[in-house]
């Protein structure tokens, strides 16, 4: 079960990266040397949706459900905000135990 183990993290620093983490199974790059143990988390969270989806459906799905949300909402940010992943990962990014319990395809209760 996923929920017993720590799926491997690869995490690399890039300065220049544009936002404060990105996620590519098992990749993890970070904008800050140190990031936040929330931020870890948050991208954590992001690398057991891709374990669930795979890459190739998680990402077509993400990009997919952002066209859908940008429509909704009429701004690429709010767009982002309410993607069914990160939705699941902004919920729970501070309660750094929530993978210990958090059950399979949990993003579906945030769709």
């Amino acid at each position: 079960m996923l929920n017993r183990f720590r799926l491997p993290m690869i995490a690399v620093h890039v300065p220049s990266l544009w936002v404060g983490g990105l996620t590519l199974f098992p990749w993890v790059f970070f904008k800050h040397a140190k990031p936040p143990a929330w931020l870890i988390n948050h991208e954590r969270i992001h690398l057991r949706q891709q374990v669930e989806l795979g890459l190739f459906l998680f990402y077509v799905w993400y990009g997919l459900e952002f066209l859908v949300r940008w429509v909704q909402y009429g701004h690429h940010h709010q767009a982002y905000l309410n993607i069914s992943f990160e939705r699941e990962a902004y919920s729970n990014d501070k309660n750094l135990a929530y993978l210990k319990t958090r059950k399979a395809w949990r993003f579906w209760k945030y769709l």
